[in-house]
Parts: structure tokens; C-alpha cells; sequence
């Protein structure tokens, strides 16, 4: 893990909301924050910004299923990262890979739906994918979620974490996880099987290398100016 050198430890008591752009991505890049924050009763919620039909080239019915799928894996998934503290994951249900822009009616409703969560579980910090992420769903997802912490009415930090970029944006200050039981963040990617075998037929496939998963997530918050 070659950004956790001088990264500092993630404080114990912030009170977490993860958004997640796709069910999968809540275990590869911060299955150690939901499994450390359920662990202490400080995990607020898990949010899926998209449906992840677009993973498959499938027909209008076929496409209807995976959505479907999909959900489904993401509830099973977040059981093994969490337990019995498992909240109930979240969608917004955007199309995926055609995410909403500020001011559309959908991408209003999500800020008003999390705003309203942060401020009723008093979520204190967001795990959210990297603003420099390559896939523009990642990239949409960290714009509604520093723009949810400024509306929040009290602070909110912002941690970024890292799917496929290999860096983090300029500026950034590293934070670490505690680590995570052996086998636990595996099992958890093990309930995508949408994403892992050709349970859908043809289409996207986790590749191997990522089947090797830290047990500690590294966070990215920027640095004040």
C-alpha cells in the first residue's frame, strides 16, 4: 500500500455516510470504512448512486433484471462488510454511465434525499470515489458528495477514495483504516457475481489483479488552501 506511508489513522469517531458509484465499488475501494464504522456503530448509511445496467449490453427486459441483480448483490454484500449492523443500502437509481449534472431534477432530489440523511443521522464524514477517477459515474458521485457536505449546516468531511485511479489529485492528505479480518472484503466481492462470471451473459468483467484486495481502505481529504 504505497500511499498508507506518513498516511495518518482515520478518526474513530467520525460518523460515516458512503456513496458508492456502482454496487461494487463499496467493496473495493472503502469495504475497511464500512466494515470499521458498522464495528462501532458509526456507520450512517451505504448509497448507490447508479443502477449498473450499463455493466452488460442486454435488451430493455434483460437490462431490467440486472438492475435487479444488481441491488441484490449489493445487499449481500454489504452483510458480510458490516453483519448484523448492515444498513439497508440506499439508491438513487441514476442510469449508469450517463450520470446527472447539477440543477436536473434527479440530481437535486439526491442532494435533497443525502442532505436530509446527513442531517437527521448527523453523518459527520463521506467515503466517496476521487474526483480524478477515470469513469465519469466516479467523478459525478464526488461532486454531489462535496456538494452535500456544504449544505450540510455543520461540518462534513470529504475522504476520497481510489477504484481505478492509481493516484490521488494534487494536494491531497492520506488517512488509513484499521485492517480488516482476513477473508472478509473477499467475500463481500465474491456476492457481485454479476461482475465476476458470465452470470449475465457477456459483458464487463472485474479483472483478476483486483481480486487481491488490501484489508486497510487509504482515504485522500484535501488540503485546506
Amino acid at each position: 500500500m504505497r500511499h498508507a506511508i506518513g498516511a495518518r489513522p482515520v478518526d474513530p469517531r467520525l460518523r460515516w455516510l458512503i456513496l458508492s458509484p456502482h454496487p461494487d465499488d463499496e467493496t473495493l475501494g472503502a469495504g475497511a470504512v464500512v466494515s470499521e464504522a458498522a464495528k462501532a456503530g458509526r456507520l450512517a448509511g451505504v448509497a448507490y448512486l447508479t443502477d449498473g445496467g450499463a455493466s452488460h449490453r442486454l435488451n430493455s427486459d434483460e437490462q431490467a433484471r440486472l438492475v435487479h441483480v444488481r441491488k441484490s448483490e449489493a445487499k449481500g454484500a454489504l452483510r458480510h462488510l458490516a453483519g448484523r449492523r448492515a444498513p439497508l443500502p440506499i439508491h438513487l437509481d441514476w442510469s449508469d454511465a450517463s450520470p446527472e449534472t447539477a440543477g436536473s431534477d434527479l440530481f437535486e432530489s439526491s442532494r435533497r434525499r443525502l442532505g436530509a440523511l446527513i442531517r437527521r443521522r448527523r453523518v459527520t464524514a463521506i467515503a466517496v470515489t476521487a474526483l480524478n477517477e477515470p469513469h465519469c459515474d466516479h467523478q459525478a458521485a464526488a461532486e454531489l458528495a462535496y456538494l452535500c457536505a456544504a449544505d450540510a449546516g455543520h461540518h462534513v468531511s470529504v475522504f476520497e477514495y481510489l477504484v481505478w485511479s492509481g493516484e490521488p489529485a494534487a494536494r491531497m492528505a492520506a488517512y488509513v483504516t484499521g485492517g480488516m479480518q482476513v477473508g472478509v472484503r473477499r467475500r463481500a466481492l465474491a456476492r457481485h457475481r454479476s461482475q465476476l462470471t458470465g452470470l449475465m451473459g457477456e459483458g464487463f468483467r472485474l479483472p483478476r489483479g483486483r481480486l487481491a484486495m488490501p484489508s486497510k481502505d487509504i482515504l485522500f481529504r484535501k488540503l485546506k488552501p
